[in-house]
């Protein structure tokens, strides 16, 4: 277990993190969310012992290792920016931590040979890393921390370098592998879907703080605030400014709809929330509650098309099945699902209203 205890890291006058209470199990799935500049690596460099904190502690198993450096802790951790041992092979490479712990040779060459076949690097382990491609000296280093049978375990985006097919299995496959040896699997990433194709539990963080702690669904599902929902949207959260009064939602002096009816929500001026993907061209029995707006700009991957508009000084996204050709500067009217919006606190942005449970899809 990770105990993380009013944590905070300031350099000179800039605070990096602040404040950080996690407590986070052994033989779990963690996942850090959050963009760039969020406060990520520098977590994890607390929890490596890379970095000291300010203030607060950080345990481990019940014991106090604030102050501890790394290679006096039982951790692995792997960056986005790859690093090996350029003199060594990549069998070499893997082995070096079990040869530093001592296991025997027939145990070394097993879990080498077994990490290098889940990672497709079988054929290159008499090569060495620089002799490789960017993606397989990183799957190089994902599989030395594999093997190293660690309390802790850190990714820091490691995926990235890596092809679609590749990247799709290892999100599958390394959180059961490191699970199964009872560590604390950490794993940070910018991208809202990979935290939620990797499970387990999330914490969002924004300028070093953390916004939101829980299981990955519940925190998209049920974000505690804005910020949360926003960090946990990719493509970005479609935000309207609106008035409650009267027990119904007006954008301007245009009511939107008397679906759209918040419950026992004082009257006031409120964030009005959809994912994209809850916003349609077409009018259904499910997307009801019309928004008129001008079309900017789209972009179309094959099976799915980004419709991007403008409704008043709002700008949106609109995530549609299939392709749709549209011009830029075309009126558009799309439709919303009246059981599919988040209500939030115009004064703090905390959440007043979620989706309804039973229309619940991640």
């Amino acid at each position: 277990m990770l105990e993380l205890q009013n944590v905070s890291k300031k350099v000179g006058v800039k605070t990096h993190i602040s404040d950080v209470n996690l407590t986070l199990q052994g033989g779990t799935v963690n996942v850090l969310l959050g963009p760039t500049l969020s406060g990520k690596t520098t977590l994890m460099r607390l929890m490596a012992g890379l970095d000291k904190p300010s203030s607060g502690e950080i345990i481990v198993n019940g014991q106090r290792v604030t102050g501890k450096s790394v290679r006096h802790r039982n951790v692995a951790m792997v960056y986005q920016q790859f690093i090996n041992y350029p003199a060594m092979t990549v069998y070499e490479n893997i082995a070096s931590p079990l040869k530093l712990q001592g296991a025997s040779k027939a145990t070394v060459d097993t879990e080498v040979r077994k990490a290098a076949e889940l990672l497709k690097l079988t054929e290159f382990l008499d090569r060495t890393p620089l002799s490789l491609s960017g993606g397989q000296q990183q799957r190089t280093a994902i599989a030395r921390a594999l093997v190293k049978k660690v309390e802790l375990v850190l990714l820091d985006e490691p995926l990235a370098n890596l092809d679609y097919k590749l990247r799709e299995e290892l999100r599958v496959e390394l959180p059961r592998l490191f699970a199964e040896t009872g560590a604390v699997f950490v794993y940070a990433t910018t991208e809202p879907h990979e935290a939620l194709l990797l499970g387990g539990a999330t914490t969002t963080l924004h300028e070093g703080k953390i916004t939101q702690f829980g299981p990955t669904i519940d925190v998209y599902n049920d974000p505690v605030d804005l910020r949360t929902a926003q960090t946990f949207s990719d493509p970005p959260l479609n935000t309207l400014t609106v008035q409650c009064h009267a027990g119904q939602i007006r954008d301007g002096d245009k009511t939107l709809g008397t679906a759209l009816s918040p419950h026992n929500i004082a009257d006031g001026s409120h964030t009005l929330a959809f994912r994209p993907h809850h916003v349609s061209l077409q009018k259904t029995s499910s997307f009801t509650v019309p928004v008129s707006g001008v079309i900017t700009a789209s972009e179309i991957t094959g099976s799915e098309t980004y419709i991007h508009m403008n409704t008043g000084e709002a700008k949106w996204v609109v995530l549609t099945h299939g392709v749709h050709k549209v011009k830029s500067g075309d009126p558009v009217t799309v439709y919303l699902n009246p059981a599919r919006y988040y209500l939030f606190n115009g004064r703090d942005n905390t959440l007043l209203q979620a989706p309804l449970k039973s229309a619940e899809a991640a």
